[in-house]
C-alpha cells in the first residue's frame, strides 16, 4: 500500500469555453474527485484559488485561468480510535471490503461512542480520520452481518456516494423469515419514521420511496429462505418491508411482533428459533464500479455460522416430516 498522503496540492487550466460560469461550478468538473460541498470550503478559505487569488464561489470566469488547490487534511470527528478486529474481505489503496459481524455498531452516537465499525477502522487505518465519517459510505444495522465497502481516500468517497445515490451498487442480502411465501416479488412501500415510536421505523405515505425485490431459495414448514436486492437504501428496509408483508425476519424483536411458531414443530427447532438473538439477515454480495480503475468489481461472502445452523436445523426438521 501507498503511503497516505494528508496535503493535496492539485493545479487545472479552466477552458476557454466556460467563459461565463461561476468558479464553484468549473472547479466541480475540474476537480470532479472531491464533492462540491469541500470544493466551496476550500474556495471560501482560501485553499481553492484562481491565479493565485482567492475569489468567491460564485465568481464569474473569463476562461484560461489556472485552478490551484493547496489544502492539508483535516480529521473530520474527534472519535477514539481502538484495536478491534476486523474481518477484511479485500483492500487496496482505495477501498477496504469489510465482513460485519453480528453486535456490531457501524458509526458512533449517543450511548455508543466507543466499540464502534468506525473506532475500529481508524486504529487499522489512521489516515482515515481526514474522510469523512472515517470513510463510511453506507451502513448495516448492529446485528446483520455481511459486507460493507469503506473508501480510503477522499477521491473514492465521493465515487462512492455518487454510486450509492445513482443506486449503481449491487448489494444482495439473504434472510430467513417467518411463514411459507408462495414466491418472489417486490415491496414498493415509502418508509419513514413510525409515528408514535420515533426509535423505529414503519411504511408510511409520506416516507421515503423504498424498494426491496426478492426471491425463494428455499421453503421449509412455517418458514422461507430467500435472497432479497435492494433498490433503496432507506434504514431498517428489508426488515420493515418484510414485516409490512407478514412475513418478519426471525429473531427480529423490534419489527417481528410476537413469536410465532407453526404446529407440531420439535423441540429441537422450537429452541434453535427462540436462541436465534438477532434477525435473520446477512448482506451476502456487494458489486461495484471501483473508483481508481472504473472496473466493475464484485465479492461474496458465506452465511455467518448462526444463520448456517439455523437452516441446518430447518432442513433436520424438514427432513423428518
Amino acid at each position: 500500500m501507498t503511503d497516505f498522503i494528508d496535503h493535496i496540492e492539485q493545479k487545472a487550466t479552466v477552458a476557454t469555453e466556460d467563459c461565463g460560469r461561476r468558479l464553484d461550478q468549473i472547479a466541480a468538473e475540474l476537480f470532479p474527485e472531491f464533492s462540491r460541498s469541500r470544493l466551496q470550503q476550500w474556495i471560501k478559505s482560501g485553499d481553492l484559488q484562481v491565479n493565485g487569488q482567492q475569489l468567491p464561489p460564485k465568481q464569474k470566469l473569463l476562461g484560461g485561468e489556472q485552478l490551484s488547490i493547496s489544502t492539508q487534511l483535516k480529521a473530520e470527528g474527534d472519535w477514539q480510535a481502538e484495536d478491534i478486529p476486523l474481518n477484511i474481505v479485500f483492500e487496496d489503496d482505495h477501498i477496504i471490503v469489510i465482513n460485519k459481524p453480528t453486535n456490531f455498531v457501524v458509526h458512533p452516537a449517543a450511548g455508543n461512542r466507543d466499540g464502534t465499525l468506525l473506532n475500529a477502522l481508524l486504529f487499522h487505518f489512521p489516515q482515515l480520520a481526514s474522510v469523512p465519517r472515517a470513510g463510511i459510505v453506507h451502513r448495516l444495522d448492529k446485528d446483520t452481518t455481511g459486507l460493507m465497502v469503506v473508501a480510503k481516500t477522499l477521491a473514492a468517497h465521493t465515487d462512492l456516494v455518487a454510486q450509492l445515490q445513482a443506486r449503481s451498487v449491487s448489494r444482495e442480502y439473504e434472510a430467513v423469515v417467518s411463514g411459507v411465501m408462495t414466491g418472489g416479488g417486490c415491496v414498493d412501500q415509502p418508509i419513514g419514521r413510525h409515528p408514535k415510536q420515533r426509535v423505529k421505523m414503519a411504511v408510511v405515505r409520506d416516507g421515503k420511496e423504498a424498494r426491496t425485490h426478492y426471491k425463494v431459495l428455499q421453503r421449509f414448514d412455517g418458514h422461507t429462505y430467500i435472497r432479497l436486492k435492494l433498490e433503496t437504501g432507506r434504514t431498517h428496509q428489508i426488515r420493515v418491508h418484510m414485516a409490512s408483508i407478514k412475513f418478519p425476519i426471525v429473531g427480529d424483536d423490534v419489527y417481528g411482533g410476537r413469536f410465532r411458531i407453526h404446529k407440531g414443530v420439535s423441540d429441537q427447532l422450537r429452541e434453535t428459533l427462540q436462541s436465534f438473538d438477532r434477525q435473520a439477515l446477512h448482506a451476502r454480495e456487494l458489486g461495484l464500479v471501483h473508483p481508481h480503475t472504473g472496473e466493475f468489481v464484485s465479492w461474496k461472502t458465506e452465511l455467518p455460522e448462526d444463520m448456517q445452523n439455523l437452516l441446518a436445523a430447518l432442513n433436520q426438521e424438514q427432513e423428518k416430516a
